[in-house]
């Protein structure tokens, strides 16, 4: 028999967060702690289907009208237009004067990487910068697409634990003219940090002085805060400057769609005139990817956000979400407060949004997940999702166990 053609195949690295969701569930350890997945948890610890996306579940599954029917390439016109409304605020300029238009994409991965791969084929230098410490995936994707060359600016202060704002302005200040700066909108991944507006309005002169280009990656609008408008400010003051851009949208979370993959790319250009041209390349792109996009998870987004009573109740929910994660902040802080564990702890509640970039070293990291069986990444971040009344206090006192051990030693 001849060779095998697969023999060759080195087997790949396992993806840390996949890998400690692996490890997490094959614990049999009672007293154990999953702060690693990316994905909201009540204060059972369970995952938590949105009640009015539930309803429009059912309601979109007993409508006999709708069939199973290929999608435009570009996606569900309803949900596109609603998305990038939703971003971009209803009576925006930009929407108005069409010079702003959405593509449904495979949620907020597949925008990025169908934007990189647009960028790729129209920008005579293929660089992007992406935030360090970043969500992981920014580098790849943007490699993938053909971007050759990819460089990190500086956003954490580990001693300060805050943003490291001066390496940051002056990291795109080295950026060549026409790089592609890749931004996270709001809750930044995985520090939790994200600029004050006026930081934002200092990165704006910055980038607009050096012709830089906008990408911006919004995951958690409506999920951060509760508050939709507030979480969108970043990319829409960047609108309202007149920059052109690109913004890839994820309704994984502030839905809890994650395995229905709805995503949405808002392409803001200067003039209306490029629309068509513009639209054109991007269906050719997914024409070669993968064709069209999924229709059921799209369907239940346009669905609630066109319907003001249903829009309403999803207010609710991404308000009810949000408010746990910010109790739990607290609720934290408050227990290494009182068992008085070394270091400083305000940024736990000064951060935003899903994510906390708790400060902890890999060392103690894995005191917690040797000796306490918590998982967690080896950056030390931590989902505040998975925190709850029942097992605050046992993750503290971990902390505080793994801090102070560590600390000993040194």
């Amino acid at each position: 028999m001849s060779k095998s053609v697969y023999e060759s195949v080195e087997k790949g690295a396992a993806i840390e967060v996949f890998a400690l969701n692996r490890a997490y569930s094959n614990d049999t350890t009672p007293n154990k702690a999953n702060l690693g997945v990316g994905a909201y948890r009540t204060n059972e610890g369970k995952p938590w289907v949105l009640p009015v996306v539930r309803k429009t579940e059912i309601k979109i599954t007993s409508d006999e009208a709708i069939n199973h029917e290929y999608l435009p390439v570009l996606g569900n016109d309803a949900f596109t237009k609603a998305a990038t409304g939703l971003l971009l605020g209803e009576n925006s300029a930009a929407i108005a004067d069409k010079r702003a238009f959405g593509i449904q994409t495979l949620s907020g991965t597949g925008a990025l990487r169908i934007g990189a791969q647009f960028l790729s084929v129209i920008l005579k230098r293929k660089v992007a910068y992406y935030s360090n410490p970043t969500w992981e995936n920014h580098h790849k994707v943007f490699a993938d697409a053909g971007f050759e060359t990819l460089c990190s600016y500086r956003y954490w202060d580990q001693a300060k634990r805050t943003i490291d704002f001066d390496g940051f302005c002056a990291d795109l200040e080295a950026a060549p003219e026409g790089a592609v700066i890749i931004l996270h909108a709001c809750a930044h991944n995985p520090t939790g940090c994200d600029p004050t507006q006026d930081q934002w309005k200092q990165l704006a002169d910055l980038i607009e002085r050096k012709k830089l280009f906008p990408f911006f990656d919004s995951a958690y609008q409506g999920f951060a805060s509760g508050d939709p408008v507030k979480d969108a400010w970043a990319v829409r003051y960047f609108v309202d400057r007149g920059f052109e851009l690109l913004c890839a949208q994820s309704f994984a979370k502030n839905f809890g769609l994650y395995c229905e993959r709805v995503g949405n790319l808002t392409i803001v250009q200067r003039s209306a005139a490029t629309s068509e041209a513009v639209a054109s390349q991007f269906t050719w792109l997914v024409r070669g990817m993968y064709s069209n996009p999924p229709a059921f998870g799209s369907r239940i987004v346009a669905t609630v956000l066109n319907d003001p009573q249903l829009r309403q109740e999803w207010m609710e929910c991404i308000q009810t979400m949000s408010g746990r994660i910010i109790k739990m902040r607290q609720a934290l802080f408050d227990r290494l407060t009182e068992l008085k564990t070394p270091g400083t702890w305000n940024h736990i509640v000064s951060q935003i949004g899903m994510f906390s970039y708790t400060g902890l070293n890999e060392h103690q990291v894995r005191v917690l997940i040797d000796e306490f069986h918590i998982y967690l990444l080896k950056s030390g971040r931590i989902n505040m999702c998975g925190l709850n009344e029942n097992n605050v206090d046992y993750v503290a006192n971990a902390i505080h166990t793994a801090v102070t051990k560590v600390e000993s030693k040194i």
